[in-house]
């Protein structure tokens, strides 16, 4: 049986469809982000970072790429991992879009500080969400953040906050390394989408599924 490829489910993309046979032109590609997908949302060893902590970081990251059908998705994973997390997961991905509503931001100096963007760092104030994430989460969610919108501002004190939450050297990597896929990934369904988009455009017979990806 096939396995299920994930960003053709987010992109909305049909079997044998243009999109899929341009997709199939690649099929390492294909195949080592659908591995990336499977070694970190279904991985052998979770003793440095669970898979419901995955699918909470996942949920919030794709909350903050305006991406909807990722975020239902990764909403589902965490709603079967451990479903009274997803209340404050969304609450506070909302309150991170209002924070920062563009981006990405981050501080240059020397020559190249008129290059600096500055923009709000989110940090978890709320205590009733606090409680329920956990020390854990709570950090892997503003780290998540920063990573995803101010990349060029993380420093050692960040990577000692996680340590001081709990994280591992290895579960930090992990971390890390969801992140970096998220956004790689986030960005392959957004072209693939504006593709089929465009077909659409010159030729309304396209078949794109609705709801999928948006």
């Amino acid at each position: 049986m096939p396995t299920t490829d994930v960003i053709d489910v987010l992109a909305g993309i049909e079997p044998d469809s243009a999109i899929d046979r341009l997709r199939a032109r690649r099929p390492e590609s294909r195949r080592h982000a659908q591995g990336s997908y499977d070694a970190l949302f279904a991985p052998a060893d979770t003793a440095h970072a669970s898979v419901a902590e995955r699918a909470a970081v996942a949920t919030f990251v794709a909350a903050l790429h305006r991406q909807h059908g990722a975020v239902a998705h990764y909403r589902a994973l965490l709603e079967h991992e451990d479903e009274r997390l997803v209340p404050s997961v969304l609450d506070l991905a909302a309150a991170a879009v209002t924070l920062a509503p563009e981006g990405p931001y981050g501080e240059f100096a020397g020559e190249n500080a008129p290059e600096s963007a500055p923009g709000p760092r989110f940090v978890i104030t709320d205590v009733a969400s606090t409680y329920i994430l956990g020390d854990r989460l709570s950090a892997a969610l503003e780290h998540a953040h920063l990573l995803t919108l101010h990349p060029r501002d993380a420093a050692p004190a960040d990577l000692q906050r996680l340590e001081d939450a709990g994280w591992s050297a290895t579960g930090i990597v992990t971390l890390s390394q969801l992140v970096a896929f998220l956004a790689f990934q986030l960005r392959v369904v957004a072209g693939l989408r504006a593709l089929q988009d465009a077909r659409a455009a010159v030729d309304p017979a396209v078949s794109i599924t609705e709801g999928a990806g948006r």
